[in-house]
């Protein structure tokens, strides 16, 4: 049935083009799916698309500690245990300088990139601790580790991320609790590809190919690897 086969998986960010890749890649591996995203309405859309599966859907602002802990109940409560929490969520935007950048612009990356996974893995750790086992797996990006202009909230977001993954590991790597993320290249979406018409589109990286290595770091053949910052750059 696949190698997720009872095991239940929450994605964050489900709407979007990389959640939608990761919460098909699971289904199709045998695990039931909480699908977290702040739309409604794209999480409907979502769902028309799914193949068959045990799958749920939970509209919610992870920037609310308050309702990132309703979530994980609410979730917990409809399958019982949670052992995959894939961080996704997250946004982009480009800027000025960091000299003339603003508060709102400083914390709207910082919110979307780092303060939502803060929540999710805080609520969320508690019952893989209770069960003794359990995984997260985040979403980092390139830029964190080689930063460009104009992207400084950006980049220390998903630096964030980065530090943010390394800590939990290291908390509890004793407790059965593996913690990794991923930092994806140039994702080929149709919204990069508006905004990069001119650009090798072939180089870029496919969300299910993303989907592919956050599945590899959830499984068991991954049982060795915590705290790791994988590069999935294609040829981007």
């Amino acid at each position: 049935m696949g190698q997720f086969k009872d095991q239940v998986a929450v994605v964050t960010g489900a709407a979007g083009n990389l959640g939608r890749a990761l919460c098909t890649a699971l289904l199709g591996q045998g695990a039931k799916v909480a699908m977290l995203d702040i739309s409604p309405e794209r999480l409907d859309e979502v769902t028309e698309a799914l193949p068959g599966g045990d799958w749920d859907t939970f509209p919610v602002d992870l920037l609310s500690a308050g309702e990132a802990e309703r979530v994980i109940d609410a979730v917990k409560a409809r399958f019982g245990r949670i052992d995959i929490l894939a961080n996704v969520a997250g946004g982009f935007a480009m800027g000025p300088p960091l000299h003339e950048t603003d508060d709102d612009t400083w914390d709207r990356m910082l919110d979307l990139n780092l303060r939502s996974v803060f929540h999710c893995c805080r609520a969320a750790v508690p019952v893989m601790l209770t069960q003794g086992a359990g995984t997260i797996v985040n979403v980092s990006a390139r830029a964190a580790l080689n930063a460009k202009g104009r992207m400084g909230p950006y980049c220390a977001s998903k630096a964030g991320v980065i530090a943010l993954t390394e800590s939990l590991a290291q908390e509890h790597k004793e407790q059965g609790i593996r913690v990794n993320c991923i930092l994806p290249g140039t994702v080929d979406t149709p919204e990069n590809r508006a905004a990069m018409p001119d650009q090798d589109h072939s180089k870029w990286v496919p969300p299910a190919a993303l989907a592919d290595v956050m599945l590899f770091l959830a499984s068991d053949a991954a049982r060795c690897v915590t705290g790791a910052a994988v590069p999935v750059y294609g040829r981007s």
